[in-house]
């Protein structure tokens, strides 16, 4: 559960620059977080019951600018990402509420490019895939959460080349195949 609670800096209309407020004071219009009618310059945040940080978000002239965090309840940060002009710039990452990695994404100005990363729970690898201005450009693998390889393909000019979505035609268990009746 979140709440938006506790003290803010106090704004006039005369000075839309906060050090921070919180984020459901702020409004959406066209497009920008304002303060007041006024583009919002500063930090929004949220907090838990508890007083720890929820969320922390910079903005520049109503738009996401800097650096943008989330917090679980238990204080373990789940999300951490850079904006530059609005949109998600250089490496966002993700957290399992356990403390394990959950992903690492490349973004250059809001599209994907380069290498993209995810983990399952466990702390296994699930995925690593590459990406091109948005599309999927070079080797393409997944994981079973066992470590077993499931997808390995090449994506060259808008064709794959190699194992794509490989689904096992019978059960596993313990690595021993089950067979039905």
């Amino acid at each position: 559960m979140l709440v938006s609670y506790g003290s803010s800096v106090s704004v006039t209309t005369d000075d839309p620059i906060a050090t921070e407020v919180l984020t459901s004071q702020l409004e959406i219009e066209q497009g920008l977080r304002t303060l007041e009618g006024l583009p919002f310059t500063g930090v929004s945040a949220e907090y838990y019951p508890d007083g720890s940080p929820a969320s922390q978000t910079t903005f520049v002239a109503g738009k996401k600018e800097g650096l943008s965090q989330r917090w679980f309840e238990n204080g373990q940060l789940g999300f951490s990402c850079n904006y530059q002009q609005g949109k998600r710039h250089g490496t966002v990452r993700s957290w399992w509420r356990n403390g394990q990695l959950r992903s690492i994404a490349r973004l250059k100005h809001g599209v994907a490019n380069g290498k993209q990363e995810s983990w399952y729970y466990s702390g296994s690898k699930f995925r690593v895939i590459n990406l091109a201005d948005g599309r999927e450009s070079g080797l393409q693998q997944s994981w079973r959460e066992n470590g077993k390889l499931y997808n390995n393909y090449e994506a060259r000019d808008g064709r794959i080349y190699g194992l794509k979505r490989a689904n096992l035609c019978y059960a596993l268990e313990n690595e021993e195949v089950q067979y039905r009746d």
